[in-house]
This record gives structure tokens, C-alpha cells and sequence, in this order.
């Protein structure tokens, strides 16, 4: 699979919405989303780095193709 794109913020929460996650709190510069026993802060960055995505995935119990693919 090729790497993880650079995403907003925003693109990342559609995804995870999308993915049937909810959004349970907002406080500054931070969002948290939670489906089942996964809890998945969101930092609202202008771009989320890889290595970040990639630990936002890992939380969210997700796959690299999952993620992808939603």
C-alpha cells in the first residue's frame, strides 16, 4: 500500500464519522470521538502527519486499508 496522505483535521473526523464513531466532547483545540470501547482524540491541526494518522488509526482499532477505504 502506498503511504498515508497528509489529512486535515477535518477530513479525519469525517472519516471516523463515517466509520460510526460520535463525537462526545470538544474543549479548545481538541476533539473526542468514541465508538464502542475506542477512544480517539483528535488534535485540530491544519494537517495531520503521518505518524500521528497512523497512531489516530491504531486507536480507532482501524486498518491502514479500512481508513482508506471509508
Amino acid at each position: 500500500m502506498s503511504k498515508l496522505p497528509l489529512l486535515s483535521w477535518r477530513k479525519v473526523v469525517k472519516v471516523l464519522i463515517k466509520a460510526g464513531f460520535k463525537l462526545v466532547r470538544q474543549k479548545g483545540g481538541h476533539l473526542t470521538l468514541v465508538k464502542d470501547e475506542y477512544i480517539v482524540p483528535i488534535l485540530k491541526h491544519k494537517e495531520i502527519k503521518r505518524g500521528l494518522l497512523l497512531g489516530i488509526i491504531a486507536e480507532a482499532g482501524m486498518t491502514k486499508n479500512s481508513f482508506s477505504n471509508s
